[in-house]
């Protein structure tokens, strides 16, 4: 049985989201708050199983309300948020950048067509999330005391693809706060994310760090400093060396975008000048791509299962041998600058 508190100070959405609940098999609602504060003390006193947490609340907002429980008694949160009002959206970014594993669009009421979808995707991510093995948040001043030398490469890169699950967004916020203005690469992202998030996931990056960060545009040039992200169900790719490239085909193991038709892209195109990122995520999207990457002599960098949220997808790729270096989150944009710094002929 899957204990759940609801946190959420509007009465009506509460009772939905309870309907929706309640009428699962396996799953029950142990307790309910309409602030931050009853959220964190209900956390600490009935040690749910996961909490669904809205943002905007009085006498504690859900950042700090999330912020506290994964620092006292540390649970798998959902942030529950607006569907498409992309301001609502940078604000979950920012909750799953404090502690939360993932953020959902509210459901839509029972009057609309689309109810029985979105309650029962918000039901399959409510099971998924709950399985979660959280620890509590890592510092983001933690480094290793003796961080990875890079070697001379052989070969300059010239592109770098990233995929993430969940916790992805906010290891992603980690990495390009970090990378400078002059970064001489563009970056591919696939995250795997609750559709109609992706355009504020993006504007919530883009105030990252000093990187442009926008989300892909088929036949788009590729262009240094750049950051694109894949779109709401299409795969992210690249063409001619120099071009995005959008696909429809079909899913690959139940993704669009998926990490594999990524990393698969870029080793096609660029070869051993191509580096691969694979970050914190659920199951083993992108290790088949990886094999591509390792095949055609690209580099690969892996996060560490201590700074994953979950150690699925890097997990993966450690396992089949797939990592160059095999970093805590704090180290790895510092090996990207090495690596296009330390750069060998093109």
């Amino acid at each position: 049985m899957i204990r759940i508190v609801l946190v959420e100070d509007s009465l009506t959405v509460r009772a939905l989201l309870r309907e929706i609940v309640v009428g699962e098999p396996g799953m029950i609602v142990v307790g309910e708050a309409g602030n931050g504060i009853e959220a964190v003390e209900l956390t600490r006193t009935l040690r749910p199983d996961l909490v669904v947490m809205d943002i905007a609340m009085p006498r504690m907002d859900g950042f700090e309300a999330t912020r506290r429980i994964m620092v006292e008694v540390p649970t798998p949160i959902v942030i529950v948020s607006a569907r498409y009002d992309v301001r609502d959206v940078e604000v979950s970014m920012h909750a799953l950048r404090v502690g939360a594993l993932t953020a959902v669009p509210k459901p839509r009421g029972p009057l609309s067509p689309q109810f029985e979808t979105d309650a029962r995707e918000f039901v399959d991510m409510l099971r998924l999330m709950s399985q979660v093995k959280v620890v509590r948040r890592w510092s983001r001043e933690r480094r290793s005391t003796n961080p990875p030398v890079v070697n001379r490469p052989e070969v300059r890169p010239r592109v770098v693809a990233m995929a993430a699950s969940t916790g992805g967004p906010a290891a992603i916020h980690h990495i390009l706060s970090e990378l400078p203005a002059e970064f001489p690469l563009p970056i591919l992202v696939v995250q795997h994310i609750a559709q109609g998030f992706v355009g504020g996931f993006a504007s919530w990056l883009d105030a990252a760090g000093p990187l442009r960060v926008q989300v892909a545009s088929d036949g788009e040039p590729l262009a240094p400093a750049t950051v694109y992200i894949a779109p709401d169900d299409r795969h992210l790719g690249v063409a001619q060396r120099s071009r995005i490239a959008l696909a429809d085909a079909l899913p690959i193991q139940g993704f669009r975008p998926s990490a594999t038709h990524l990393f698969a892209s870029v080793a096609d195109q660029f070869g051993r000048a191509a580096v691969g990122v694979i970050l914190t995520g659920m199951g083993d999207d992108g290790c088949a791509g990886l094999a591509a990457v390792r095949r055609e002599g690209g580099r690969i960098l892996v996060q560490d299962e201590k700074t994953s949220v979950v150690f699925g997808m890097p997990g993966a790729a450690l396992q089949a041998g797939l990592s160059d270096w095999t970093l805590p989150l704090p180290d790895i944009a510092a090996v990207l600058r090495s690596l296009v710094t330390t750069g060998g002929p093109s």
